[in-house]
Order: C-alpha cells, then sequence, then structure tokens
C-alpha cells in the first residue's frame, strides 16, 4: 500500500495506491471506474494476471473516493491524479515504460490527462464510455484525436455506453493510432449473458489482450 499526493486547485490530498514491482521494464498503471474503487474484483484479477506476465502494476483511488464521496468529482481532479500517479510510478521504476489504462471513466480521465500533455507510451481503455448510454448526441471524444500515443480500446459489443457500434468506429477512425478489440456479446463490465463469471475472472481475461498491445508497441 502506498499513499501518493495529489495536488489539487483545493489543497492537496493523498490517495491510496496498489503497488506491486514486475520483471519486464514496463509499468501498467490502473484507473477504476466511476462507480467502484481500486480493489474492485475485476481489477485485481486484471492486475494480477498482468503481474503473473511480469508487468509492474499501479492501482489507485481518485480523491472522491478517498472523501467517501459516490460520485466522481471535477474532471480537473482526476487529471491532477493521473499526473500525480504516473510519477509515482516514474519514482518506483525509472526506466520502466508506462501504460495508462482505465475501466470506462478512469481510462478517459486517462485520455484527457494524456491529451493536455501527461507523458505515457500508451493507453488501453476497458470500455471506453463514448456517451451515456442513450444519449450518442452528447460524444466525449472531441480529445482523443489529439493523442500521439498508441491506443487500445477494449470493448464489448452490447456496450450501451457506444451504442450504435457505427458512430464509435467513426470516433476511433479520427485517432492517429488506434485499434479495437471486440468481445463478443459482452456489455459495459464485460459480462456476457448466459455466461456467469466472478468479476475477477472477467477482468483477467482482458490482461492478454493489453500486454500483447504493450509487447507490439514496444516492438
Amino acid at each position: 500500500m502506498a499513499d501518493i499526493a495529489v495536488d489539487l486547485p483545493t489543497g492537496t490530498l493523498t490517495v491510496s495506491a496498489e503497488w506491486t514491482a514486475g520483471t519486464g521494464g514496463a509499468t501498467v498503471i490502473i484507473a477504476h471506474g466511476a462507480g467502484t474503487g481500486k480493489d474492485h474484483p475485476f481489477l485485481t484479477g486484471f492486475a494480477d494476471a498482468l503481474g503473473a506476465r511480469g508487468f509492474a502494476t499501479l492501482r489507485f483511488n481518485f480523491p472522491y473516493v478517498e472523501q467517501g464521496r459516490r460520485m466522481p468529482g471535477p474532471a480537473t481532479h482526476a487529471t491532477a491524479t493521473w499526473r500525480a500517479v504516473v510519477a509515482f510510478a516514474r519514482e518506483q521504476d525509472p526506466d520502466a515504460s508506462i501504460w495508462a489504462t482505465g475501466k470506462s471513466y478512469g481510462g478517459r480521465m486517462a485520455s484527457l490527462a494524456v491529451a493536455e500533455g501527461l507523458v505515457v507510451d500508451g493507453l488501453a481503455y476497458l470500455g471506453y464510455p463514448l456517451h451515456a448510454p442513450g444519449k450518442p448526441e452528447k460524444p466525449r471524444a472531441e480529445h482523443l484525436p489529439a493523442i500521439t500515443v498508441p491506443q487500445l480500446f477494449i470493448e464489448g459489443t452490447n456496450d450501451p455506453f457506444i451504442q450504435p457500434v457505427s458512430q464509435f468506429e467513426e470516433v476511433v477512425a479520427t485517432c492517429q493510432d488506434a485499434r479495437v478489440i471486440w468481445i463478443d456479446g459482452a456489455g459495459h463490465t464485460f459480462e456476457i449473458k448466459g455466461r456467469k463469471r466472478p468479476a475477477s475472472e472477467i477482468g483477467a481475461s482482458l490482461a492478454p489482450f493489453v500486454a500483447e498491445f504493450v509487447d507490439t508497441a514496444q516492438g
């Protein structure tokens, strides 16, 4: 367990994090979705599976979770947190490459931070929330074309946050370097109807895609 100081407009706050060293020269930072925290089984399963492949991992909470609130705070707080956790990861292993990943909200906040200038080697989204369910007229993608590092979108074909899929594909096409991996039949949590699995197992099942993405991007 580690505490990471985050400088916010309202003052400095610490967020809790879980760092696990690796052996492969790459660090994967993992952000939670809007309704959970860093210790959700989906994320621990994902992190453990990456760790088994030699990756260092860093899971962390956003400030609103530390403050006991259920709903996310301002985006500026989330992007400031991303900057702080990337700096912490570089301190732990200065020679490692840095890969920002996140479930839904956590991944979108990573993309905002990178579009604003945060330096990482790549981004992987575990269900990018293009828009609120049923509101495709309000997409959250204006910043994505500005991102120059590789981006990986792992998406369920039944995810209501990216319907219609044609709109999502149009957004991905505007990115400079992006690819999509589709999980057939999966929703936003990657559960597949009629196939009951623990959240930890679902999270772990996505780790090979991110591992391959990192390995390929690093050459």
